[in-house]
């Protein structure tokens, strides 16, 4: 019998972080193994010894690729020939290589079609920086090798709580000249699509933030809203696209105005993510939207901290597991939903004896 589960490609993180320790913590529930079939991008040496170390009762087969994954079990794909030391806490170039080798790996198993999704462990940003890898972050990283030239969208999540950003890695003395009518109109269209085709929102509702306080005080602190925001938005609506604001971001969060919205769209990092992480730190996932593969992670970095104590918490991974599947089938159903739209009936009427003509097509469809 044909096995039709989705095939998650993990990618191991930085191996100092607590990235295998939320992974083999996921995996080791039996009911996770029924929903998926999860493939690790790393070390099984790594593996082990993580697993040792946090006593996790977590149990994987090693193969060569995602294609002898077997249904039921965890797998770990070897990604490196080089001996990974792991020093718990420790920011080291060698776990920076370990963990490009293990996204180059699913990245190319992906493009083969041996694994449906992503969902990338945590990496050390500064560690990972070599030739090859000159990115702030995943997200960009993933769009250049994986966009087929579309562009990006960051969305942290939870639930119905969606928080996504018009500019992401960048410097805060670089967002005000970075912000422009058509990246916002961009963004939204972006939004608006995921929350469609990801989410299954038929109409969705998007609240736009502002970039100064108090949304400018009508020019006073500030005229992008006046000259780029308010007109973006304007133009987004004549489109047909359901979008609000500029709000003030200091009290939009507070107030629960964003329970009223599908998504609210930030102007930049921190303005979405420090009011996110302060209500949904634990269980927050980041979603790659706009891209043709699906790509998700865990809300929080490598926690180097607490990594090699045995307490980090997992839900947030395994929230990232889950929206992940349910993006993945969210897309199915809609790509399949269009494969025979309805088709347009009409009939030319002559006199009210005429009845309309139901098998009748337009030829240009």
């Amino acid at each position: 019998m044909e096995d039709n589960r989705i095939r998650v490609g993990i990618t191991q993180g930085d191996v100092n972080g607590v990235g295998y320790e939320v992974i083999l913590k996921t995996f080791s529930e039996p009911l996770m193994l029924e929903l998926c079939t999860p493939i690790i991008y790393g070390s099984p040496k790594v593996a082990a010894y993580h697993r040792k170390s946090l006593d996790i009762n977590a149990s994987f087969s090693i193969v060569n690729s995602a294609s002898e994954a077997a249904p039921n079990k965890l797998s770990v794909v070897n990604c490196s020939d080089d001996e990974v030391k792991v020093e718990f806490s420790k920011a080291d170039p060698e776990a920076g290589k370990a963990a490009l080798d293990a996204l180059e790996r699913a990245i190319e198993e992906y493009k083969q079609g041996l694994i449906d999704v992503i969902v990338t462990a945590p990496i050390n940003k500064h560690t990972i920086q070599s030739e090859t890898f000159d990115f702030p972050g995943h997200t960009e990283y993933i769009e250049r090798k994986l966009g087929n030239g579309a562009k990006s969208l960051m969305i942290l999540m939870k639930d119905d709580f969606r928080v996504a950003l018009v500019t992401g890695h960048i410097p805060v003395s670089q967002i005000a000249s970075t912000i422009t009518k058509d990246l916002i109109k961009e963004k939204i269209a972006i939004f608006n699509k995921s929350l469609k085709q990801d989410f299954g929102i038929g109409r969705p509702r998007i609240a736009v933030l502002s970039l100064n306080p108090h949304a400018g005080d009508d020019g006073l602190l500030g005229k992008e809203e006046q000259e780029i925001i308010s007109p973006a938005l304007q133009e987004m609506n004549d489109e047909g696209v359901i979008c609000y604001g500029p709000y003030a971001a200091d009290g939009f969060m507070g107030s629960e105005n964003y329970m009223h919205f599908d998504g609210i769209l930030a102007m930049y990092h921190d303005q979405g993510l420090a009011p996110f992480k302060a209500l949904a730190m634990d269980e927050g996932v980041n979603y790659t939207a706009g891209l043709p593969v699906i790509r998700t992670s865990p809300a929080h970095g490598t926690a180097y901290d607490i990594a090699g104590q045995g307490i980090a918490s997992e839900d947030s991974f395994r929230k990232a597991v889950y929206v992940a599947l349910d993006i993945f089938r969210n897309r199915c159903r809609d790509k399949e939903a269009r494969v025979n739209p309805l088709r347009k009936q009409y009939y030319e009427k002559r006199d009210d004896s005429d009845k309309l003509k139901l098998d009748s097509i337009d030829d240009d469809m």
